[in-house]
């Protein structure tokens, strides 16, 4: 991954140079509210002197989930990427417009990340993923994509790699989160679009929407840090880790067998038995309740909070 040349290389994004040794904030212009706002994606480019690899840290891809927002926001305040080489392109907020209207997606409904790589013409979400795609993604070695679980769903911090690109399970190990597993590629995705490119990209999950999670942000810049390490952008200091990550090679979502008031019984995160009750599932009238009993052994990674489920609904994912 290292670049074998004795100057760091130019970037150039929506026709801003940042020369080796700069750094500069540069705006891909999006679209215009209805009011004539114009709305653009801040794209923060630090570029060191000396070559190095280049990675893209990204944010608020949905833009209901601000853990990773709130992750890159501190970094950038802690002046946490003064790298020695390479360069880090970072990007806390990359669906605006889902983030002002406290949305998971843009305002015609459909998902930005189910767009890539976009089209010129194209919808909304289409249009952002292409400037995205064409502005950014050409630019970087690989990628640190950061989400929280959707709806009520609290995921506990976890990476997932691509199965078949050993580049990412490296770094998904390097990263150190509590859990790491491969992950199916989604058709329209930042990351199918980024592995087309033949450039890697972690995806860390942590939290739940539209909630700030202080463990899911620690965990976070401790594992950026980890990676940007690992490649020689930052120094690496004497503070040893001692946590294991935990690899899964298997994942099983285990679902409401009926409807009603849903009870977890344990914290995320925890190690469970096959045969362990999770939680109930009760009526409103306390006449009938049902227990949510795992049929595996592993570790709990997710947990829906929602109170009130109907059957089929997905209550905990579990890694083996």
């Amino acid at each position: 991954m290292h670049l074998e040349k004795e100057e760091n290389k130019t970037i150039v994004i929506n026709k801003v140079e940042i020369k080796p040794g700069q750094s500069k904030m540069v705006l891909i212009t999006i679209s215009r509210l209805p009011t004539g706002t114009l709305i653009e994606i801040p794209v923060h480019v630090f570029n060191a002197k000396k070559p190095g690899p280049t990675v893209l840290l990204q944010a608020g891809l949905h833009g209901d989930e601000i853990n990773g927002i709130e992750t890159l926001r501190r970094m950038l305040e802690h002046n946490d990427f003064n790298i020695e080489k390479g360069c880090a392109i970072v990007v806390p907020i990359l669906n605006i417009f889902g983030f002002i209207h406290f949305s998971r997606d843009v305002p015609d409904g459909k998902d930005v990340n189910r767009s890539f790589p976009g089209k010129k013409l194209g919808s909304l979400a289409s249009r952002m993923a292409y400037h995205y795609t064409k502005e950014v993604l050409p630019q970087i070695d690989f990628g640190i994509d950061l989400h929280t679980g959707g709806g009520q769903r609290h995921n506990f911090p976890q990476v997932r790699y691509t199965a078949m690109d050993e580049s990412s399970k490296h770094f998904a190990k390097i990263f150190n989160a509590p859990f790491y597993f491969p992950s199916k590629l989604i058709s329209g995705s930042f990351r199918k679009a980024a592995y087309n490119l033949e450039k890697p990209i972690l995806v860390y999950e942590a939290g739940e929407s539209m909630r700030f999670d202080k463990h899911a942000i620690k965990t976070a810049i401790k594992g950026i840090k980890n990676v940007l390490k690992n490649v020689g952008m930052l120094p690496i200091s004497d503070e040893a880790d001692q946590s294991n990550s935990i690899h899964f090679e298997s994942t099983k979502w285990i679902r409401a067998s009926r409807a009603g008031m849903f009870i977890p019984k344990i914290e995320n995160g925890s190690e469970v038995n096959e045969g362990q009750v999770l939680g109930y599932i009760t009526d409103t009238v306390a006449k009938k309740s049902k227990d949510v009993v795992s049929p595996v052994s592993g570790h709990v990674f997710c947990i829906n909070y929602q109170a009130v489920v109907n059957q089929g609904d997905a209550l905990f994912h579990i890694g083996a």
